[in-house]
């Protein structure tokens, strides 16, 4: 599984690269716009990501809009993209407004509020299937 972790805080990165380090090849960037870029590029050597946490503030772009333009390359990429990518908002934002703009305006798989912790993810990969339970033993 390839995985992108868009973050500014290094903490924060780092502390989700090593949860999911044991699950997938990781990718991480502290900002919105080179997520796009790395989101992109992987989709056009047919090798895309299967696993986004993307937080909401962000400099350069911030997360709402990285995932809008994330799902439109995605579009446009359909026959590589068999399959969309599982993206999750990873954020201490935790308005209803943010939330739903996410999920209904920017077409995110899921929503977890801050602080993520190991237990989150491993249940999120298992919800939609990027992990089975077995290999969360």
């Amino acid at each position: 599984m390839r995985c992108l972790i868009a973050e500014d805080v290094e903490f924060a990165r780092e502390m989700m690269s090593f949860f999911l380090a044991d699950y997938a090849e990781i990718d991480s960037v502290d900002n919105g716009e080179t997520a796009v870029e790395l989101f992109s590029a992987a989709l056009e050597e047919g090798r895309p990501y299967n696993f986004v946490c993307l937080d909401i503030l962000m400099p350069k772009m911030d997360g709402q809009e990285a995932l809008k333009r994330m799902r439109q390359i995605e579009a446009l990429h359909e026959p590589l993209a068999q399959e969309k990518s599982v993206i999750v908002m990873t954020t201490a934002m935790n308005s209803l407004e943010d939330m739903q703009e996410a999920l209904w305006r920017g077409d995110c798989t899921d929503y977890l509020v801050k602080p993520v912790m190991f237990a989150d993810l491993v249940a999120v990969m298992t919800k939609y299937g990027l992990i089975t339970k077995q290999e969360t033993v």
